[in-house]
């Protein structure tokens, strides 16, 4: 069989997979375990909170003023953005629809509210990309002992962060997928929901 003959008249739109969990969830070990083998590009979020000691501006999250973050809010570059923990986050949006449409898959990792923001954006391209994704954790006592594991917070902030966990694990039915278990079991079900959604046949089209 020659190289053109293997060849494939279908192309496909790209996805934006959209991957959430609470804070201590697991949602950076899936990320990095994802990218090992990385066929997606992963969309760096804007936060307005103080970089942790390992985080690098520009490949972990582009770090920005409060100012910043609003001039861009007012100028309405990001695809959604919320103030969690008295800290600002967002998606930038130009960045995003540029990969789509050029076919490249993206990987976005937000909290359960600005999911729900990208879930109600209109846009008919965001629309037709979307392919949601709940990383459920064991239990509220594993994430406090992952919590205080970490060591970036007080006591009262685990308290606030559990409270909101708590709530979000509650919206887990609002995504289209959820996964739970071990790092291999949700590595392995990520790539299964991936495989699937690239097979999707409203997303292809044939070369004209």
């Amino acid at each position: 069989m020659t190289h053109r003959e293997a060849e494939t008249p279908l192309h496909r739109r790209g996805i934006l997979f959209i991957l959430s969990a609470p804070s201590g969830g697991g949602k950076s070990t899936l990320r990095k375990g994802l990218m090992a083998t990385p066929d997606f590009v992963y969309s760096v979020s804007c936060t307005t909170r103080k970089p942790r000691p390992d985080e690098i501006d520009g490949e972990d999250y582009f770090f920005l003023t409060h100012a910043e973050f609003e001039r861009r809010i007012a100028e309405g570059d990001f695809l959604e953005y919320a103030r969690v923990h008295d800290h600002y986050y967002g998606t930038p949006r130009g960045v995003i629809l540029e990969k789509l449409r050029a076919g490249v898959d993206v990987l976005v990792d937000i909290d359960t509210q600005g999911a729900a923001m990208i879930r109600a954006n209109t846009h008919p391209e965001i629309c037709d990309a979307l392919a949601d994704v709940f990383l459920m954790p064991p239990s509220l006592a594993e994430l406090r002992r992952r919590l205080a594991l970490r060591g970036t917070e007080t006591e009262a902030q685990v308290t606030i962060r559990l409270r909101n966990a708590e709530a979000e694990m509650a919206q887990w039915r609002e995504y289209r997928y959820t996964i739970s278990g071990s790092i291999e079991e949700v590595l392995a079900g990520f790539r299964a929901i991936m495989k699937a959604e690239r097979s999707v046949s409203r997303r292809l089209y044939l070369e004209k």
